[in-house]
């Protein structure tokens, strides 16, 4: 493993993405969103997909100069066309114009069909709450995960965020619909460690901590058991009605890589037509005050509300460079063409 600093990672990734045949601009602003996500800890969907990205942009299932297009516009509700763009900007433009809308109207939804892998769902839950808006936001996938009860893949792990701002530190859950992703089991593959609880199953059936073996069988355990697989089909029905786009089980027609052509959901609220500020603030104080002053499990050495240790490990890795596999640093400096010369000690 290795320490990259931030700005560093950050050049590299353009580098890559440009060499890609994205313009200055995009390069950029993709390549922010990765390094951030990877400085929040969050490498499986930062660092780590640049080189399916590019992959992807090679084998033309990322269309570089797409752009979402208005479909219908019902007021408070917009929808979208992402026209098979980089999921980053498409989910960008959603966030921003729901936020321009909400500031208008108090709420603000824009549905998004048709657009690539988001990356990491909770970037766009952390932009609008630093800009002090509520998020709710979705997406759904192809089928990477069995129904409860099932042996093969008919569900997607479905990526779900909340965010509620606060001067003190956002509120933010970023969740799959799985117990971990797919992306969370690489990196504990890549560390060579065991997941800390029961993430899937084997070839035979049997329920295993052991990370290889889930990612090859494909059988990884939906959140809550039941309850995560019922949240993640209607999470998909919902995406697919609003945005007019594509369900899981069509996407799975489409055989052009992760979350190809998928449908995405952003609603935002702003609390300060409501509440306030100041109150929104009060109450979100009171429940992370009342959440960290738990009494302690056996186990346990603390009790976090949803987005602290992201923010935590932030402000670490900003402060110290980004931890990084350097197999797969290799990787994305390769595809920057040694553009940029870097360090990489560990």
């Amino acid at each position: 493993m290795s320490r990259i600093p931030l700005a560093e990672m950050q050049k590299v990734i353009t580098s890559a993405f440009l060499n890609a045949g994205m313009n200055e601009q995009d390069a950029q602003t993709c390549a922010r969103i990765h390094t951030e996500s990877t400085c929040d800890g969050v490498n499986s969907h930062g660092v780590n997909r640049v080189a399916r990205f590019v992959d992807y942009v090679n084998k033309g299932w990322i269309n570089l100069e797409g752009k979402p297009s208005l479909v219908k516009s019902l007021s408070a509700i917009e929808v979208y066309d992402g026209n098979r763009g980089p999921g980053v900007l498409n989910a960008l433009f959603a966030t921003d114009r729901a936020m321009e809308i909400a500031e208008q109207q108090g709420v603000g939804i824009v549905a998004l069909r048709n657009t690539t892998h988001w990356m990491r769902g909770g970037a766009y839950g952390w932009r609008a709450a630093d800009r002090g808006y509520i998020a709710i936001s979705w997406t759904n996938t192809e089928s990477c995960m069995p129904a409860w009860g099932g042996k093969d893949t008919r569900v997607g792990n479905n990526p779900f965020v909340m965010a509620v701002p606060r001067a003190k530190g956002n509120i933010v859950l970023d969740m799959a619909m799985s117990q971990y992703s797919y992306g969370k089991l690489q990196v504990t593959r890549l560390k060579g460690k065991d997941m800390p609880f029961p993430a899937g199953f084997d070839s035979h059936g049997n329920l295993t901590v052991k990370p290889g073996p889930i990612e090859a069988s494909m059988r990884i355990l939906p959140m809550g058991y039941w309850k995560g697989s019922g949240f993640a089909i209607i999470l998909d029905v919902l995406a697919a009605v609003l945005s007019e786009g594509l369900a899981t089980n069509e996407i799975d027609k489409i055989q052009e890589g992760s979350c190809t052509g998928c449908s995405q959901i952003f609603i935002l609220i702003d609390p300060r037509k409501l509440g306030g500020e100041a109150f929104t603030n009060q109450v979100a104080d009171s429940v992370a005050d009342y959440v960290n002053s738990s009494e302690l499990a056996e186990d346990s050495r603390e009790v976090l509300y949803p987005g602290q240790s992201a923010l935590r490990t932030r402000n670490e890795q900003r402060e110290n460079g980004i931890v990084v596999d350097d197999t797969v640093w290799s990787e994305v400096l390769a595809l920057a063409a040694a553009k940029v010369g870097t360090s990489t000690d560990s």
